[in-house]
């Protein structure tokens, strides 16, 4: 039974706007930390106090692999559907703890322990999003416009980034006062994630399943890891190798960035946020005509395209965005590396979607990506302050630089999927 394309649209923005949902939930505590590390950690110098804000950070990443393989494990048992329902849900319940905890001044120890509580909870949500939400988006697109499609994860995903930097500029321009912001006003943007989780929740209740989840759900051994890594090594590796250089550099020149030019180029918070934010809505804009590239030309070119770009520019963008004193230097600096990370970010999530057979597909997809974004994107920040405390930020831009050529080895000996794609096998 074919479906109308008014159902598939539907599915794919009811599919695109929780996702959109849960990583403005996700990133709002990346944009907001800047003023709310003071608020969770005693006193003393700031760059340890966004260290400490930037580890909790990463240790949400730690929950991701579990993430992705409990939610994968649910999507291929018991349905997209049902997944992405109960991600959204666990999102919204860290992003209200996060919004009422007391501060250090209050509650002592007490503080950064809750702040931790709620980013593990967020770090399970959003580590079983991203594998659910990918292999939903490809399995409800067109076998033509399958890179088109699945690209709008990514724009959702950035999206989710913008609408924190929106909700930000808003706060800082208009409603409030800086020491409003680092007061109390940092909480708002958790409340309104909490509120925007509960909207997304029943969105998605009301969404179709997927029809390739439809033919399989009554075979038996779906979800499992013993046939994931019996059946599917090299995917899964695979998987690891393309996925280390692109999170590593995309979470480098988004969530990372503002920080960078706050901390480093000495820009103001104010100056940083607008920079970021038009930089992020170019980024958005840019990944389904990428996308749309992949459907044409292959997706393999667009990777390999992204690694030799990135292994040969990460060092002198870096360095320049670090050097400069005009705020136009570093716009256009950064959009030049966005440009390149779009090759990667935009049609990633087909990529390793068309890997995997659809019984096996969202936990293939989830588990060794969450797993490789705990190692790489989640430490990014953390790794990247390290080494400017210690004076040697440089070997941070050769760090990146090595993992995107690691890539790139594996983009050279991979095969292009949109050739091999198993999703053709689901029709």
């Amino acid at each position: 039974m074919k479906h109308p394309d008014s159902w598939r649209i539907k599915a794919i923005l009811t599919g695109s706007a929780g996702n959109l949902v849960e990583w403005y939930d996700w990133y709002i505590y990346a944009t907001f930390s800047l003023y709310f590390a003071p608020v969770f950690f005693p006193q003393g110098n700031y760059t340890a106090q966004l260290l400490n804000t930037a580890a909790i950070f990463a240790v949400g990443f730690l929950m991701r692999p579990i993430g992705g393989w409990m939610f994968g494990r649910i999507a291929d048992r018991n349905g997209r559907k049902a997944s992405m329902t109960l991600s959204v849900l666990l999102m919204s319940m860290g992003s209200l703890l996060i919004a009422f905890t007391p501060s250090y001044e209050y509650i002592g120890v007490a503080a950064p322990a809750l702040l931790l509580l709620a980013r593990l909870l967020q770090g399970l949500s959003v580590g079983g999003e991203y594998g659910t939400s990918a292999t939903y988006l490809s399995e409800v697109a067109t076998q033509a416009l399958r890179g088109f499609y699945s690209s709008f994860q990514y724009v959702t995903l950035i999206g989710g980034q913008l609408v924190a930097l929106g909700v930000q500029l808003l706060l800082q321009q208009i409603f409030l006062t800086p020491a409003q912001l680092h007061g109390w006003g940092w909480r708002i943007p958790f409340v309104i994630g909490a509120l925007l989780a509960f909207f997304a929740l029943y969105l998605r209740r009301h969404m179709q399943e997927s029809i390739s989840y439809e033919k399989i759900k009554n075979e038996r051994e779906k979800g499992s890891l013993k046939r994931l890594f019996r059946e599917h090594p090299r995917a899964v590796m695979t998987v690891v190798g393309l996925t280390m250089g692109g999170t590593l550099a995309f979470y480098t020149y988004t969530t990372y960035m503002q920080k960078f030019l706050v901390n480093t180029v000495h820009l103001s918070i104010e100056h940083a946020t607008v920079i970021t934010f038009f930089l992020m809505l170019i980024f958005a804009c840019l990944q389904p005509l990428f996308g749309w590239v992949s459907d044409h030309w292959g997706r393999k070119p667009l990777l390999i395209g992204f690694g030799i770009l990135g292994t040969l520019f990460t060092v002198p963008i870096l360095t320049g965005i670090s050097h400069t004193t005009s705020e136009w230097t570093a716009f256009w600096l950064i959009l030049l590396a966005l440009l390149i990370v779009s090759g990667y970010t935009s049609i990633n999530a087909v990529v390793k979607a068309e890997m995997f057979p659809a019984e096996i597909r969202a936990l293939g997809v989830g588990f060794p990506y969450a797993l490789t974004v705990a190692l790489f994107g989640g430490t990014a920040e953390p790794i990247a302050l390290y080494f400017k405390k210690t004076g040697h930020e440089p070997w941070y831009y050769w760090y990146v630089t090595v993992c995107i050529f690691i890539s790139l080895l594996v983009y050279l000996t991979s095969k292009d999927t949109k050739k091999t794609s198993l999703l053709d096998k689901d029709a």
